[in-house]
């Protein structure tokens, strides 16, 4: 599956923005679907994941309450809302899929990986 990420700019603290992701090729029901965030110097760390039927969304702590995954798999599309974004939020997000894994937090649980798309948050 090819993976394309979209919608990240410059915005204020306490703003929101809406990162899509498109998927194209295999079927999008395959792959449990993750967003991901990296900062320069820093590992690539985990923000949220959702179940190949949407109905299990899985956060990390440090974005619970504030972001929100969710996809339309007659569109195959993975979206990340964004709301009450802080500046530490600011970091390249990429989108990916995973076959094997529902809930998966983890790097290696994802094999397709989309570019990235880079969301800035001014304080």
């Amino acid at each position: 599956v090819q993976l394309q990420a979209s919608g990240g700019g410059l915005v204020q603290a306490g703003g929101s923005l809406r990162l899509s992701c498109a998927a194209s090729g295999r079927p999008f029901t395959n792959y449990a679907m993750a967003w991901f965030r990296q900062t320069p110097g820093k590992e690539r760390e985990f923000v949220a994941t959702i179940s190949r039927d949407g109905r299990f969304p899985t956060y990390a702590d440090i974005v619970k309450g504030r972001f929100t995954i969710s996809r339309d798999n007659g569109e195959k599309m993975v979206y990340l809302q964004m709301n009450s974004l802080k500046p530490d939020d600011t970091a390249v997000y990429y989108c990916a899929g995973g076959t094997y894994y529902t809930g998966a937090s983890a790097l290696e649980a994802y094999e397709y990986w989309g570019q990235g798309t880079l969301v800035t948050v001014s304080s």
